[in-house]
C-alpha cells in the first residue's frame, strides 16, 4: 500500500516510515521539508495521489493556546478534505492518552478538537492515544525548571513510553483495517512524575534538584492523579524500560 506520513520526518514519523518499508508498503514521508504544508494545503494534492493510507503525527511549533488549536484544526481540516478527493480509505492520528479528561488545558483542547474533526469526517479512521515520550524527558525538565535550579513535578501518576514503540504502532495500526475508534499506548512502568525524573536527572548527570509540588503546572496546569495515565488494563503497554532506553540513547 501506498502510506502517507503527514510528520514523516519527525521522531516519530521518521521510525513509522522505515517500519512501514520494513514490511514492504510504500511510505511517504510528507512535512514542510518535503514541500508538503497541510496548513496552506500546498503539496498535499499531488503527495496523496494513489494514497490507501494517510497517518498524522504532525505537531505544532508552537504550544500557546490559540496557536496550536489553529494548527490542528486548519491542518487536520485541509488533511481530510485533501484526502476525501483523493479517495484516501484510512486516516490514522496519534494524540494522546485522555485528551478528553483536561479540555481546560490549551494543549489538549486542541488535539481533542483535532480527534473529533477526525470521528466526524466520513473517511474511516484509527486514533493512538499514548502516554508521554521518554525523548522528551529534558525538555519536561527545562521547561519545569524555567532556568532555575530546581525542577519543581507534581507527584501524580506517570507511564511514559519509549517512541520507537510508539513508531511500531502508528505502523501496524496503519497496515491494518481502521478501527473507527481509538487505542491506548503507555510505558511499561507505572511511578510518580516526581520520583521518575528524580531518577532521571540523577542517571543524566544533572545536578537540580527535583522538588516535589503537588501545584506544579504541567501543559499549564495542575494535573490531577491520573491524569497522564490510561485507565487500569485500558491500554497496551510497551516492553521497552526507561533504563533500558536510557542505555540504549543516552542522555546528552
Amino acid at each position: 500500500m501506498k502510506i502517507v506520513v503527514i510528520g514523516g520526518t519527525g521522531l516519530i514519523g521518521s521510525k513509522a516510515v522505515q517500519e512501514l518499508r520494513r514490511h514492504g508498503h510504500e511510505a511517504v514521508p510528507a512535512a514542510p521539508n518535503t514541500g508538503v504544508d497541510t496548513l496552506t494545503g500546498e503539496g498535499l494534492a499531488e503527495v496523496l495521489e494513489g494514497a490507501s493510507v494517510v497517518v498524522d503525527v504532525s505537531n505544532s511549533p508552537s504550544f500557546e493556546d490559540e496557536a496550536v488549536l489553529h494548527f490542528f484544526t486548519t491542518s487536520t481540516g485541509n488533511l481530510l478534505a485533501a484526502e476525501r478527493k483523493a479517495g484516501v480509505g484510512h486516516h490514522v492520528a496519534l494524540t494522546i492518552v485522555n485528551t478528553d479528561r483536561r479540555p481546560d488545558i490549551g494543549y489538549f483542547r486542541a488535539k481533542l478538537a483535532q480527534e473529533r474533526l477526525i470521528e466526524e469526517s466520513p473517511i474511516p479512521f484509527s486514533l493512538v492515544h499514548a502516554t508521554q515520550f521518554f525523548e522528551f524527558g529534558r525538555r519536561i525538565a527545562d521547561e519545569a525548571a524555567a532556568g532555575g535550579d530546581t525542577v519543581p513535578m507534581p507527584p501524580v501518576l506517570f507511564q511514559p513510553i519509549a517512541g520507537e514503540e510508539v513508531s511500531r504502532t502508528i505502523a501496524r495500526t496503519a497496515a491494518g483495517a481502521p478501527l473507527n475508534g481509538r487505542i491506548q499506548i503507555a510505558g511499561p512502568e507505572v511511578s510518580r512524575m516526581d520520583e521518575f525524573f528524580r531518577r532521571a536527572l540523577a542517571a543524566w548527570g544533572d545536578p537540580r534538584e527535583v522538588v516535589t509540588d503537588p501545584h506544579a503546572h504541567y501543559f499549564g496546569a495542575e494535573m490531577r492523579e491520573r491524569d497522564l495515565v490510561p485507565d487500569e488494563g485500558a491500554a497496551t503497554l510497551g516492553e521497552i524500560t526507561y533504563a533500558d532506553w536510557l542505555a540504549a540513547n543516552p542522555v546528552k
